[in-house]
């Protein structure tokens, strides 16, 4: 969702902005992007750093994030740092990788199946990218979610050297999965990340994608772009995964766009950083594409997690189906404002939202405020949204048959859950989700 401008609200507020970050010009990386990137500094540098007046950061504070104090990871400064663990180079969605891209501060390692290299497939990171495929890069950089978006968007559009890029050429179907990890490691560390995944007509493809990294002292800060075009009548099926350490600060803005026909399946899985803001939005361009936008996220202690999703109605008979679960704990807060836009002549259009929370602790606060924004007359626009705590009478229940009190409600909490866990196809997907609720429930 494109950020909103600042709306015609007087508070006497001091310190209402964050200080602003050091970085320079000369922080730009070289290569074929570098033109490209220059323009998205000078978005970055005429744009403001959001406060709390501008609608869209409305609940996410960011006067205390330590801008200044952020530096950008040296080359080969990974290896200084710890290492990425195992279990999350394992496959979650089949029994092998098609091909891997593990993302780290200063370096990359890329893994590709050379069956995949001849049907023309390319999945590779930015570096190899600007030196191989420099042609196709320039051609989608920037195309789905532009620098001048947010703040964010800019700063990680001009400094991102740790990106992927992916492209499924025409009718080809990759039948294992992709995936990619960016592990963030380093306390004062700023890691930055762009994201394309470009899936033409006839075409599909499932990606993984997960952003991680230990819990440290100190600060670190993630800022990412993640663009999606599906072709039309394409497939495309996208898992994203946050688990990012307590000291992280993460910001990021993603679009996708579906052509007539096209289908994506995108899945939110969201259990780490300090603080998150995230702009999704699903914009359905051509005559019968579909979207469905599945999201988990469980906070403890003072996590913050702000999910600002948009659903964009564009062309008629189009569908969209988005549910969000999440449960709090702690002094923690999510915020989910979602909408569903359905331009002139999208008649035919069938949208539905959802966002359920469940606050284990009283100290605990959800936010949720979905919204209908409809410009057609023959349309089936649906929202809801609960804030509601564990029932007594199911712990009741299962206490009475010998269950202790700690596994009682971990069975409630997992079944809360569960219309989530039934909307994902992916064994190993479902596992992860199901690990991160019984770490949350013992912390």
């Amino acid at each position: 969702m494109q950020e909103k401008p600042k709306v015609s609200v007087t508070r006497t507020r001091r310190d209402s902005a964050a200080k602003d970050f050091t970085f320079t010009a000369d922080s730009i990386p070289a290569g074929a992007l570098k033109d490209l990137r220059a323009q998205a500094w000078e978005s970055f540098s005429k744009l403001s750093m959001p406060v709390n007046t501008d609608e869209a950061w409305r609940r996410t504070d960011l006067r205390l994030l330590p801008a200044s104090e952020f530096k950008i990871p040296k080359a080969g400064a990974f290896e200084d740092l710890p290492a990425v663990p195992e279990y999350l180079l394992q496959p979650l969605t089949g029994e092998q990788h098609g091909g891997q891209i593990t993302m780290l501060p200063g370096g990359s390692q890329i893994q590709l199946d050379e069956s995949l290299v001849k049907q023309g497939v390319v999945f590779t990171d930015f570096k190899n990218a600007e030196k191989n495929h420099p042609d196709l890069l320039k051609k989608l950089v920037g195309q789905i979610v532009k620098a001048d978006d947010g703040k964010f968007a800019a700063l990680a559009s001009a400094l991102s050297e740790n990106g992927v890029l992916l492209y499924v050429p025409k009718n080809v179907e990759v039948e294992t999965p992709l995936h990619s990890v960016l592990w963030g490691p380093g306390a004062n560390l700023a890691h930055f990340s762009h994201i394309i995944a470009h899936v033409e007509s006839g075409a599909s493809v499932t990606y993984v994608h997960e952003a991680a990294s230990p819990s440290e002292t100190g600060h670190a800060m993630h800022a990412g772009v993640v663009e999606i075009h599906v072709g039309e009548n394409a497939n495309l099926r996208f898992v994203e995964l946050q688990s990012w350490g307590r000291h992280v600060w993460n910001f990021s803005h993603e679009r996708a766009r579906v052509e007539r026909g096209g289908n994506l399946d995108w899945i939110f899985g969201a259990v780490g950083s300090h603080l998150t803001k995230n702009f999704s939005d699903l914009d359905l361009a051509g005559e019968g594409a579909t979207g469905r936008m599945s999201g988990f996220y469980f906070t403890d202690g003072t996590q913050h997690l702000d999910h600002d999703t948009q659903q964009n109605h564009l062309a008629p008979h189009c569908t969209s189906d988005l549910l969000f679960k999440g449960a709090l704990k702690g002094k923690s807060r999510s915020v989910w404002q979602g909408m569903i836009y359905v331009a002139p002549g999208a008649q035919k259009t069938d949208g539905y939202q959802a966002n359920r929370n469940l606050i284990l602790d009283e100290q605990a606060r959800a936010d949720s405020i979905p919204g209908l924004e409809i410009l057609a007359d023959d349309v089936r626009c649906t929202h809801g949204a609960t804030v509601g705590k564990l029932e007594q009478e199911p712990l009741f229940y299962l206490k009475s048959r010998g269950i202790p009190q700690r596994d009682a409600e971990r069975l409630a909490v997992e079944g809360f859950f569960d219309p989530i866990m039934q909307r994902i196809p992916f064994e190993g997907v479902r596992e992860r989700f199901q690990q991160a609720i019984q770490d949350k429930l013992l912390a």
